[in-house]
C-alpha cells in the first residue's frame, strides 16, 4: 500500500461524519481500521465484532454504502484514492454510531417460522435422512447462514417496506421446509405466504451477490414463491 494514511470517514449516531486520519498497513482489513480508531483517536466510538475470522457475522457494516463483513474484507479493495467511508447497516436501527439493533431482523427471522418444528422427543430414535436426497441437498444449500444480515442490509425491498420478512428469514424458511426433521410445513407456507412474505421480493439479486458465505437467498425466495403458489392452487380445487 503506497499512501502512508488513510482517510478514514466514520457515521456518527450523534449525527454526521467524522473522518480519521489512520496509519496504513499491508494486510489490514476495515475491522482493523475502525478498532485502530476506536482505540487510539476516538474511545468513544461504538462497533460491534467477536471472532475476526468471518465465523460470527457481527461486525458486518456498510463500506462505501455496500454492506460487509469487516474483518474479511482487505481495506486495499474497497478504497477510493486513499479513503473509505463507513457506517452502521442500513434497513436496521442505529443504537449507536456502527452498532445496530438486530432485534427486527430476528423477530423477522420467527416470524418466517424459521423456528425447528419437531415431532419427536428425546426418548424417541433418532431419525434416519437420507443425506443424498434432492430436499437435503437443497436444505443444506442455506444452512450456512450466520445471520450476519448483509443480505438484509442489502435488500432495497426491505428498505421501502417495513413488513417485507428479508432474504435470511426466508431462506432460513425454505430450508426446513425441505428439511424431513421438521413437521412445519404448513405453519412456515402460510408465514411466507402472507403480508410480508416472499411474494414481496423484486429479485433484484442484491442478497445473492453480496452474502459473504456464498448462499443464494434469491433461489430459496423463488422456491417459497412456487410452494406456496401450489398450495394456493390445491385449496382453490
Amino acid at each position: 500500500m503506497s499512501m502512508s494514511t488513510l482517510a478514514v470517514t466514520i457515521e456518527r449516531s450523534a449525527g454526521g461524519q467524522t473522518t480519521f486520519k489512520v496509519p496504513a498497513h499491508d494486510n489490514q482489513t476495515v475491522l482493523d481500521v475502525v478498532s485502530w480508531v476506536q482505540q487510539n483517536a476516538d474511545p468513544t466510538l461504538s462497533y460491534r465484532f467477536a471472532c475476526r475470522v468471518g465465523m460470527c457475522g457481527s461486525c458486518a457494516m456498510m463500506v462505501n454504502g455496500v454492506p460487509r463483513w469487516t474483518c474479511r474484507t482487505h481495506i486495499s479493495k474497497v478504497l477510493e484514492g486513499n479513503a473509505v467511508t463507513i457506517g452502521p447497516l442500513r434497513n436496521l436501527p442505529i443504537i449507536k454510531d456502527l452498532a445496530v439493533d438486530m432485534d427486527p431482523f430476528f423477530d423477522k427471522w420467527v416470524a418466517a417460522e424459521g423456528v425447528h418444528h419437531g415431532a419427536l422427543t428425546r426418548n424417541d430414535p433418532i431419525a434416519d435422512i437420507d443425506e443424498s436426497s434432492a430436499a437435503r441437498v437443497t436444505a443444506n444449500a442455506g444452512i450456512e447462514c450466520i445471520n450476519c444480515s448483509v443480505c438484509y442490509a442489502a435488500c432495497d425491498t426491505v428498505t421501502g417496506n417495513d413488513a417485507y420478512l428479508g432474504p435470511a428469514a426466508l431462506q432460513r424458511a425454505w430450508t426446513l421446509l425441505n428439511d424431513a426433521k421438521d413437521e412445519g410445513r404448513v405453519a412456515i407456507l402460510d408465514a411466507v405466504s402472507g403480508v410480508g412474505g416472499c411474494h414481496n421480493c423484486h429479485s433484484m439479486g442484491s442478497c445473492t451477490h453480496l452474502c459473504p458465505n456464498d448462499l443464494d437467498p434469491m433461489t430459496a425466495i423463488a422456491g417459497l414463491k412456487r410452494e406456496t403458489a401450489k398450495t394456493v392452487w390445491k385449496r382453490g380445487r
